[in-house]
This record gives C-alpha cells, sequence and structure tokens, in this order.
C-alpha cells in the first residue's frame, strides 16, 4: 500500500467529523498497519468518511476508541446518520498512525 490510499473522501461535513453511517462488521479483521481498525464479527462500527478515486474499498471509522481505515465489504449498514455526501480532496494527515 502506498502512503496515501486516495486523493478524495466523502464526508457527511467539511470537517468529516459528523458520522455517515453505522454497521456491523461481518467478520474479524486485522489490518496490515497501524493505520487500520481491527474489529471482531458483530462488533459496531462507525464510519466518518469514505475513501473515493482509487482506493474506493477502505472506509475509516472507529471501533470503541479505535479509529482506523477497514474494507467496506466488511460491514453490514444498519444505520445512516446523514445522507449529505460532500467530496473533499484527503489530507497527509489522514494516513498516519496515531
Amino acid at each position: 500500500l502506498g502512503r496515501r490510499f486516495a486523493e478524495r473522501k466523502r464526508c457527511a461535513d467539511l470537517e468529516c467529523s459528523m458520522l455517515m453511517c453505522r454497521g456491523k462488521a461481518m467478520q474479524d479483521f486485522k489490518g496490515p498497519d497501524c493505520r487500520f481498525v481491527n474489529f471482531k464479527k458483530g462488533e459496531a462500527v462507525y464510519v466518518y468518511y469514505k475513501l473515493i478515486g482509487e482506493s474506493t474499498e477502505l472506509w475509516a471509522g472507529s471501533v470503541g476508541s479505535d479509529f482506523g481505515y477497514f474494507p467496506k465489504d466488511l460491514l453490514e449498514i444498519n444505520h445512516n446518520y446523514s445522507n449529505e455526501e460532500l467530496e473533499l480532496p484527503t489530507d497527509e494527515t489522514d494516513f498516519v498512525c496515531f
């Protein structure tokens, strides 16, 4: 994986701080590095933004107090918080480990 997964993202607000949707993990996931969030099957995953362009399969969200990327195909959406989707450029800080 390159340092930057995508050039653009979709968010519910300009700061990408509002929740877009919530879902249930359909299987366990352990990411390849610290930029990813790990979860177990059945856990609630909260989505803050969706990468678009070359990495459309990755979304960013949280599980408990952990935040990171995960494959969108592992999530079964069960609640939408917003129907608004703003297209914004990604930032270098979107792809660093905290």
